[in-house]
């Protein structure tokens, strides 16, 4: 099968998670723009992550026949500092019309302050004009209540439900989101949010309609295989491989190609992989034998 992880922090991981992936099937990723785990201080700051997501990520996700894609936004936490915030917003429209950009996002609330949904209407009124997708983090603590008011001022705002992507859902959040029309996803965490077992069961009751999974590892604690493994459960617990399919691969697919920035057709082949190219004259290899691949005839 293959697998399509909407939300994972490369960034954050290691050639070797790239290689693990690749060999379970995952075939393709969205990286969002988020916190790095220390605030930043300097909007030079947030212009080289921005740049790295559309430029030294896709590269190297690539050299493993994974297609990379990203969402670039100021995450809802570090909307808190608004003078930083402020040229941060500035600076959004530099790098959301790049090529392989799928999202404005993780966008949404942390704290569920003013400044966050002042940072959050900014961002949804950049999507509206230009007739994007968003991807919206939903906070950790009083989540129900973070998602309703994320889909209300989305709903304001104008942004159209089907290109409307809950993130970080549980059980209290689904029907709310569903509900309003939305896309639901799940995150995968080894020890907190979603569990496997919780999402197959949720999956049972609700069907896979509009829902899908993604990991969401990042540099801490989680899991990049989360996307696979959940769907070996699914299997192992008698789902449907259609209901697998949709879950794992179809629906984020169909909701971010929504961007325009997705060869669908593309994916569905396998990966041309050469390990020769290099990026500012860098390689993810050290001294290995570079895979190249033969072209695929037409």
């Amino acid at each position: 099968m293959r697998f399509f992880d909407p939300h994972i922090h490369m960034t954050s991981r290691t050639t070797d998670d790239f290689e693990a992936m690749a060999a379970a099937g995952v075939r393709a990723v969205i990286e969002p723009a988020f916190w790095l785990g220390q605030p930043r201080t300097t909007v030079g700051a947030f212009q080289d992550y921005f740049a790295s997501l559309v430029g030294w990520e896709r590269f190297r996700a690539s050299q493993f026949g994974i297609a990379h894609y990203c969402a670039i936004g100021l995450n809802s936490k570090e909307a808190n500092n608004e003078g930083l915030a402020k040229e941060v917003l500035e600076l959004l429209p530099r790098y959301a019309f790049k090529e392989g950009v799928v999202a404005i996002g993780e966008i949404g609330y942390d704290e569920i302050t003013d400044a966050e949904e002042r940072a959050y209407i900014a961002q949804l009124e950049l999507a509206v004009a230009n007739d994007m997708v968003v991807m919206v983090h939903s906070p950790h603590r009083d989540k129900k209540r973070g998602i309703q008011r994320s889909i209300a001022v989305a709903q304001e705002v104008g942004v159209p439900m089907e290109k409307l992507i809950i993130d970080h859902n549980n059980e209290e959040t689904v029907e709310d989101t569903l509900n309003a029309g939305a896309w639901a996803a799940f995150t995968i965490y080894p020890h907190t949010k979603m569990g496997s077992e919780r999402m197959v069961e949720l999956v049972q009751q609700y069907g896979a309609n509009r829902i899908f999974v993604d990991s969401s590892a990042d540099w801490g604690v989680s899991d990049p295989l989360s996307v696979p493994k959940t769907a070996k459960l699914m299997l192992e617990r008698g789902l449907d491989a259609e209901t697998v399919r949709l879950t794992t691969w179809q629906n984020a697919l169909t909701a971010y190609a929504q961007s325009g920035q997705i060869d669908v057709e593309a994916l569905e082949k396998a990966p041309v992989i050469d390990q020769s190219q290099l990026f500012s004259d860098n390689s993810v290899l050290r001294g290995q034998q570079p895979r190249v691949d033969a072209p695929i005839p037409n």
